[in-house]
């Protein structure tokens, strides 16, 4: 058996500069990844399949996970496959990237059980077959993700150091908001973030990398809050009870906040009860590359 951890997550900027022939959007995004993971087993020897341990995710050909290990076949059809169990603690439909980060752990484990490895480079184009963020797990490091997400610019020293070991809160209403419904809404309003703004202030927080890096904004946010107006009745209630600002991570639902090492988050679970119900999802959480 061989085992990966497929770490989540978080869109610290999002601005999304037009939309393109194929239908998919430009973005520019500050990605980072953060200590939430779930967690992938290979069971080799075994037919090819998935189980997981929630129940309510489909285990078939729909999953990204198996969807990965076919494109990973159509690379080499003599690769060794087996049964795939999937532990969950990333949320879906969040924002989060667990789908994806799942799919980027099954290429890793398929390419560790090969003979001769594919490597890095080579699963990162496979990746890109399965979805757009795909590519971005194979390394999990923080980067700049631009064109539909799979054009990676990893971070220079300075800047992933100064994210590496920042602590975050994540909070996430019972309902998630699936991504094509986020830039449909964008798409709709037909309101985009001009290209070189969005280099432009990215290119000063590299320069400056102490700021908080959410500042820039998401361009995600504003569309999907005036769809779902729980979201941001919530966010100013929890920012009026603790003082803490929450913004949408990606297209959502799930929503973050740099918090001090000594922050006690039991208020902000409290708020997150009193507005969203015992449904309210809470994690604490440190970047981790």
């Amino acid at each position: 058996m061989l085992v990966e951890a497929a770490h989540a997550k978080l869109n610290l900027t999002l601005a999304i500069t037009g939309r393109r022939a194929d239908g998919f959007h430009e973005l520019v995004s500050l990605v980072a990844t953060i200590s939430l993971a779930d967690h992938l087993a290979l069971h080799l020897g075994q037919p090819l399949g998935m189980t997981c341990d929630d129940s309510s995710l489909p285990t078939d050909e729909t999953n990204l996970v198996l969807k990965a290990a076919a494109a990973y076949q159509r690379r080499r059809p003599d690769a060794v496959v087996g049964r795939f169990h999937l532990t969950k603690k990333i949320p879906h439909g969040a924002g989060l990237g667990g789908g994806s980060s799942d799919a980027a752990a099954a290429l890793r484990l398929l390419d560790r059980a090969a003979g001769v490895p594919l490597g890095v480079a080579a699963l990162e184009a496979v990746a890109a077959e399965v979805g757009s963020d795909c590519p971005y797990f194979i390394r999990s490091q923080s980067a700049i993700m631009r064109g539909r997400g799979e054009r990676l610019e990893i971070l220079s020293e300075a800047p992933r150091r100064a994210l590496v070991g920042r602590r975050v809160l994540i909070i996430k209403p019972p309902f998630g908001v699936p991504t094509p419904e986020a830039y449909g809404l964008l798409a709709k309003a037909g309101v985009y973030r001009a290209p070189a703004k969005a280099e432009a202030e990215l290119a000063a927080w590299v320069a400056q990398p102490a700021a908080d890096p959410s500042l820039i904004g998401n361009d995600l946010e504003a569309p999907v809050s005036g769809k779902h107006l729980a979201l941001p009745v919530a966010r100013d209630e929890i920012a009026q009870k603790t003082g803490v600002r929450f913004r949408l991570t990606g297209s959502g639902s799930a929503c973050f906040a740099f918090v001090s090492e000594g922050f006690e988050p039991t208020g902000v679970h409290s708020a997150c009860v009193a507005a969203w119900g015992p449904g309210a999802w809470l994690a604490d959480a440190v970047i981790s590359g």
